[in-house]
């Protein structure tokens, strides 16, 4: 749940910052310096709002779920591995 508010928290601060700045964003003057900053600047914030939506609205639960399993079978297979070591050992001692 953690996730999902920092998420939210970070994607209005981005709409906050992008609102704040467009206007004061020189561009339209040609292809200067100023209008190609402005326009990086305006895209790597939309990206950004568009990652923390991504993330918001849980486009990868069914793949993190996926994941965890698949953790959670490692550490099992481990698990069993050891104690297959152990008895052979408390065999062979």
């Amino acid at each position: 749940m953690a996730r999902k508010m920092k998420a939210g928290l970070y994607t209005l601060l981005c709409a906050g910052m992008l609102i704040y700045a467009v206007p004061r964003l020189s561009i339209g003057n040609g292809w200067t310096q100023e209008t190609l900053f402005g326009v990086i600047w305006i895209c790597m914030v939309l990206l950004i709002i568009a990652a923390q939506l991504h993330d918001l609205l849980g486009v990868d639960e069914k793949t993190d779920e996926e994941i965890r399993k698949l953790k959670r079978y490692k550490y099992w297979r481990l698990q069993q591995r050891i104690i297959q070591q152990a008895e052979r050992d408390r065999g062979n001692g």
